[in-house]
């Protein structure tokens, strides 16, 4: 599992929500994708973080390689004033 968050570019959220969706419908497609969904955080309307799940590690770095990831990626620093913070999760929750 991993998650991503990034300082966001004030007033862009409705950009990024509409890039996401459309994203979203392709990488949901993908072999071995369980979650890829775009949350907001409360109390912050501008920021977003960014839930993925895949069913095994092939399945995570063939995501991460494919062409539309490579093409979203790079529309994607539009919409942040900062690198995205990655945090890679277990799991398996611990409590």
């Amino acid at each position: 599992m991993r998650s991503f968050s990034s300082p966001p570019s004030p007033g862009a959220d409705a950009e990024q929500i509409a890039a996401f969706a459309a994203q979203a419908q392709v990488v949901r497609a993908e072999p071995g994708c369980l979650h890829y969904d775009l949350h907001a955080v409360n109390g912050d309307p501008d920021r977003f973080v960014l839930f993925e799940e895949s069913a095994s590690a092939e399945a995570l770095r063939e995501h991460a390689t494919s062409e539309h990831m490579n093409a979203a990626d790079a529309a994607n620093k539009a919409f942040g004033v900062g690198p995205a913070e990655l945090l890679a999760l277990s799991t398996a929750p611990v409590a």
